[in-house]
């Protein structure tokens, strides 16, 4: 039972894998989507593995390439080199960027140092001295207050998800919620103003609810308690037209839509992280502290908050003209 409960008892992955997974679910207290992506990452690297060590045909589909006979002996066969090797494959061959590989770098680092210092199964931890790439840090995508505002304006009230979809983006613009949040919200966790969801590594997080959510909540309510659905689901506040819990890509594909639908520049751009963003930005630029706005958007450490505190060119432009000094001679009085 615990196997499903991780998604760790997988006949297609390697022994050490499936101990590592489930010492991450049962130990380290990961959710599932962060085993997910430890697993998808472990999987591409075996993969990598075997075609790189000439281990199976040249000419296998990648996808088709079996990984569950990979023992220990050959994991502890792998050198400092192998692993730049399968950066630079991820990096050409399926196009991952640094954020991508960052990710990989710290799934085997993690994985690496399970073996060696955990289970003790290795010779040697070829990933200890592994380097991740350099990212570059960047300001974060996010739409304007107009252009929030003409967003939800633009829903078509006639569709027959309209309170849904209104209810979904008005809470990603004005709770920062995660898509994995919003999914998994429940009913009977909603209380007044008070909105209590399981956040980023199976921690519980209370979200306050302004008149805008509230409002968005109750014109939804009335048509979702009208929905008769497995009795699993009836406590699940987003569900599909097929009546079963929303998916993250039928959210997604939705956010994209309405962003296009309401004239955004660029918008394929756009993802429910962007919304996050979008709720962050505008709650520090109106006044929101910086440690505030970490208790609100369930960030661990306040450097993860501070990408949020960017100022638009505006803003700056504005502060230079404040200046006392910043008047030309021609206007000065005497």
């Amino acid at each position: 039972m615990i196997y499903d409960i991780f998604n760790t008892k997988q006949d297609n992955l390697p022994t050490s894998a499936q101990n590592f997974l489930l010492y991450l679910g049962t130990i380290r207290g990961k959710s599932s989507n962060t085993i997910e992506g430890y697993k998808s990452d472990l999987t591409i690297f075996f993969r990598f593995l075997l075609l790189y060590k000439q281990k199976v045909p040249g000419n296998t589909p990648f996808e088709a390439i079996d990984i569950r006979d990979i023992d220990y002996t050959f994991i502890d066969s792998i050198q400092l080199n192998d692993l730049y090797a399968f950066l630079l494959f991820v990096k050409k061959y399926r196009d991952n960027g640094a954020y991508a590989r960052a990710r990989k770098v710290a799934t085997l680092k993690s994985y690496y140092n399970y073996l060696y210092a955990k289970e003790k199964v290795l010779s040697h931890n070829p990933a200890l001295e592994l380097e991740s790439p350099k990212i570059q840090k960047r300001q974060p995508v996010h739409l304007s207050l107009e252009q929030s505002l003409n967003l939800l304006e633009s829903l078509d009230s006639r569709k027959k998800n309209y309170t849904r979809d209104y209810c979904i983006l008005t809470l990603f613009l004005n709770c920062g919620l995660r898509l994995s949040e919003l999914c998994s919200i429940q009913i009977s966790k909603i209380s007044g103003d008070i909105l209590t969801i399981i956040g980023k590594g199976n921690k519980e997080r209370t979200v306050y609810l302004n008149d805008a959510c509230l409002e968005a909540l109750e014109e939804y309510l009335k048509v979702r308690l009208e929905i008769e659905t497995d009795s699993q689901y009836r406590d699940i506040l987003f569900l599909s037209t097929h009546k079963t819990p929303i998916r993250h890509r039928t959210v997604e594909i939705m956010v994209k839509k309405c962003i296009v639908q309401s004239g955004v520049a660029d918008a394929q751009k756009y993802t429910p992280h962007k919304l996050r963003h979008t709720a962050a930005t505008i709650m520090y630029q109106n006044g929101v502290d910086i440690r505030k706005l970490q208790t609100i958007l369930g960030h661990e450490s306040i450097s993860t908050t501070e990408i949020y505190t960017h100022i638009d060119d505006n803003t700056l432009r504005e502060a230079v003209k404040s200046n006392p000094l910043g008047k030309a001679r021609s206007k000065y009085t005497v």
